[in-house]
């Protein structure tokens, strides 16, 4: 990154002053900041450039240079928000894959790399904000660990043996010669590795979300409660008099029915509003108060409410709807929980889109729905979306903005050109979809069979567009629901021991 030689350098606050007066992160000139030489002790230069990456972040990229000792380095950091959850990449590396690991990687200042295979953890403050590749992330490791090696063979020769023999085996994996899994986590959900195979899935690579724990909210900066004493102490507040229950539950609010959001559409379900969407869906079964319970932002973790109240919708289950507004940053969110016990079987539920009432059908999608669009190959994992309720028509304008936010790098201007048309027509049949220039398919396959698509005919077996279908659950599905493991045998005699009590036993 060069500039004129008369380029003036000021100082960190003249350079924040000077981009909080731009409009736009794109007219934002280059700074040059006099700073501190970590090598040397002699000043040096760092350069900084506010831009946003199409379709993905707005970032700062930094690139410190010292003209007395030539020291360089450079840094990303994130100047947009940060995103209402956590994420959690994995990616499997295969022996001799050169591909894989050119893979870019976006690494935050929170996120948190591991390699299993090694034993290995690189702890946020270890390394940056960076841009950079599964190869040059170990790469830097390496002589990160390297750097300080003649010190520790003068001071503790065991542990500098030790960690020239973990230097070897960690090179090893750079040069491809091991498979191994390389795992990032990041709590503010601001990291990314690239999906050369967007927007089909790719075997190698796996993507959850996950909310953000209070702790990890603390660490990124916001300000949160102290926990109670109840919960540091976990079970402590099983002993608490009948009383003080009937207190702790009078805490709850409630508020008339009437008095919650506005009458809506379904333009309010495709648009995600949490409060007409209570509405929209009262028309099935409409409870006869909403519920209020004290909860946090997923945002700016400001205290706000949550609004919920169970309801039954005919030809699926009975559910419990959610939504939270914040006051504080704006932030919305509606989700729609199942209710009753676990089905025995998942669903697959098939939907033939032909005209423009099939777009405007309701759809629930639960956390574990995957999403499949055969005609464009199009598959999401469960959990890629989260759970909402939306319609067709808004689930496919989710699928377009979510695939644009995680796959920003198709489109930037280092792409190949043949990749960049690529995703650029691939968006453009997406978005088609919308227009019903022909009919097309939309699936969604839920193990846990909490999702739902509203037929149009008054009897569901009417609607010939509509198909579900049970299926019995894989033993992997079953564990990565977390079935496998659930032992419900004491409830079970607790409930019959209630109901029928032992005589004489």
């Amino acid at each position: 990154m060069e500039t004129n030689s008369d380029a003036v350098v000021k100082d960190l606050r003249s350079a924040a002053d000077s981009v909080s007066a731009d409009d736009e992160f794109s007219a934002t000139p280059l700074h040059e900041i006099e700073s501190l030489c970590m090598s040397c002790g002699e000043n040096g230069i760092t350069r900084l450039l506010l831009t946003r990456i199409p379709h993905f972040r707005e970032v700062v990229l930094m690139a410190f240079e010292c003209p007395h000792c030539n020291e360089r380095n450079s840094e990303i950091q994130f100047a947009g928000e940060l995103q209402p959850r956590g994420c959690h990449y994995q990616l499997k590396v295969p022996s001799g894959d050169a591909e894989v690991l050119n893979r870019q990687v976006v690494k935050s200042d929170s996120a948190t790399i591991r390699i299993p295979e090694l034993d290995f953890e690189i702890p946020p403050d270890a390394q940056r904000g960076k841009l950079s590749t599964v190869e040059g992330i170990l790469l830097r490791a390496v002589d990160e660990l390297q750097a300080l090696q003649d010190e520790r063979k003068k001071v503790d020769p065991g542990t500098a043996e030790a960690i020239d023999q973990f230097l070897v085996k960690l090179r090893s994996f750079a040069a491809g010669n091991f498979s191994f899994t390389f795992i990032l986590d990041d709590p503010a959900g601001n990291s990314f590795i690239e999906n050369p195979s967007a927007p089909s899935l790719d075997p190698l690579l796996s993507i959850q979300f996950y909310e953000r724990t209070r702790e990890q909210q603390a660490s990124l900066g916001f300000l949160v409660d102290q926990p109670s004493a109840e919960e540091i102490n976990g079970n402590v507040n099983r002993g608490i008099s009948a009383e003080e229950n009937n207190l702790g539950a009078n805490t709850m609010q409630s508020v008339p029915h009437g008095s919650v959001g506005a009458v809506a559409g379904r333009r309010g379900i495709a648009q995600v509003n949490p409060d007409q969407v209570a509405v929209a869906l009262c028309r099935y079964s409409a409870p006869e108060e909403v519920d209020t319970l004290p909860s946090s932002c997923g945002a700016c973790a400001a205290a706000c409410v949550t609004h919920f109240y169970a309801t039954k919708i005919p030809y699926f289950q009975e559910v419990i709807v959610m939504a939270t507004t914040c006051d504080m940053c704006g932030y919305r969110s509606s989700e729609l929980k199942p209710g009753g016990e676990i089905p025995k079987k998942g669903k697959k539920i098939t939907l033939s889109v032909r005209n423009v009432e099939d777009l405007s059908r309701d759809v629930i999608k639960s956390d574990t729905a995957s999403v499949i669009v055969p005609e464009l190959d199009l598959e999401l994992a469960s959990g890629t979306l989260g759970g909402m309720v939306t319609t067709v028509e808004g689930l496919i304008t989710k699928i377009s903005e979510s695939l644009e936010r995680l796959h920003g790098f198709q489109l930037g201007d280092s792409v190949d050109e043949w990749k960049k048309k690529k995703w650029q027509d691939f968006t453009s049949r997406l978005m088609k979809l919308l227009e019903l220039e022909e009919s097309w398919t939309l699936i969604l396959d839920d193990a846990m069979a909490s999702s739902f698509i509203s037929p149009i005919t008054d009897a569901i077996e009417d609607d010939k567009q509509l198909i579900a279908e049970e299926y019995e659950r894989s033993w992997e599905q079953n564990e990565a629901l977390g079935l496998n493991d659930m032992d419900t045998s004491s409830a079970d005699i607790a409930y019959d021991t209630a109901t029928h009590p032992a005589t004489g036993q």
